[in-house]
């Protein structure tokens, strides 16, 4: 059984239905992508599992056992709006923090100096949160996350609006804090990070769950795919009436097709041919894009 298990998950807000029973498990030393359009259910979940959004069915699991205040003093929490107190200096509110979930002073502040310093904002643990960048103040946020030694991160929107220095110093300590063992679930529309730091993911539309499996699974299911790129077609206008073979994609030159069961490879490495010269065919992973696309139709 898996530590942390969604089960059921429904509620309604007036005519509105947030969650349609959703169920779906996050494992113990994975990162798992937690995915879906705007106003697909996410951030209620992630609300629910924290006992911040009352449910109408369903139940939130930890090793088996409901979920309550005892348990959620071993989560850790990032909402996507900021949970911090614009005008308290750094180090005082992480370690404010550290505090509410059961710490003493003093491991309080030494797991405070420890993150700041871990997540490269140490120089300003005695400024105000609102004189900081917008990366800065989510390392801020990620630290007051972490300082409890959670056994559960849940994650909303970590990566929005950073620089890639930033994404990769957040990236890397939720992959770390997974090897550790932690349950690690984040949501993000940045699917090319889910792909590199994921293991697994599961994807909701209208509160429902429409797809779940590890990345690997994800991408080696369904049809092949061929990226291909002819010089001057950086449209791909020569693919789009072949038989058996829809357009997926097209970025930045490449073309990235999929094949009907019966298609002949060989046939669409002619076409391509024939349209110019042929500098890229290669048969790809499926993208997570484009499994986020095929599971929310749109």
């Amino acid at each position: 059984m898996a530590d942390l298990q969604l089960d059921g998950l429904s509620r309604r807000f007036g005519a509105v239905t947030a969650l349609d029973d959703l169920t779906f498990s996050v494992p113990s030393g994975h990162v798992v992508g937690f995915l879906g359009p705007n106003g697909a259910g996410k951030t209620t979940t992630m609300r629910a599992i924290f006992g911040l959004t009352d449910l109408d069915a369903g139940s939130v699991r930890w090793r088996g056992s409901p979920v309550g205040p005892a348990e959620r003093r071993r989560f850790g929490y990032m909402p996507e709006e900021r949970g911090l107190y614009p005008n308290m200096l750094v180090a005082d509110q992480v370690e404010y923090l550290g505090r509410l979930h059961g710490m003493d002073g003093a491991s309080a502040a030494a797991a405070t100096r420890q993150w700041l310093e871990r997540l490269e904002v140490a120089d300003r643990a005695d400024s105000k949160v609102e004189s900081l960048s917008h990366g800065n103040q989510q390392r801020v946020q990620l630290a007051a996350a972490l300082v409890h030694d959670p056994e559960v991160l849940v994650l909303d929107e970590p990566l929005a609006g950073l620089d890639p220095t930033g994404v990769d110093a957040i990236g890397e300590v939720l992959v770390e804090q997974a090897g550790t063992g932690r349950c690690v679930l984040f949501s993000s529309h940045q699917l090319d990070l889910v792909e590199d730091l994921c293991e697994s993911v599961a994807i909701i539309d209208h509160g429902r769950l429409v797809v779940s499996g590890s990345v690997d699974e994800l991408a080696t299911s369904g049809p092949r795919r061929l990226t291909v790129r002819v010089e001057g077609d950086r449209l791909g206008t020569w693919a789009r009436a072949l038989p058996g073979v829809s357009l997926a994609e097209v970025d930045g030159g490449e073309v990235r097709l999929v094949l009907d069961e019966f298609t002949d490879s060989d046939t669409v490495l002619d076409a391509a041919r024939a349209a110019g010269h042929v500098t890229q065919f290669v048969f790809e992973r499926r993208r997570l894009s484009e499994v986020f696309r095929e599971a929310v139709g749109r």
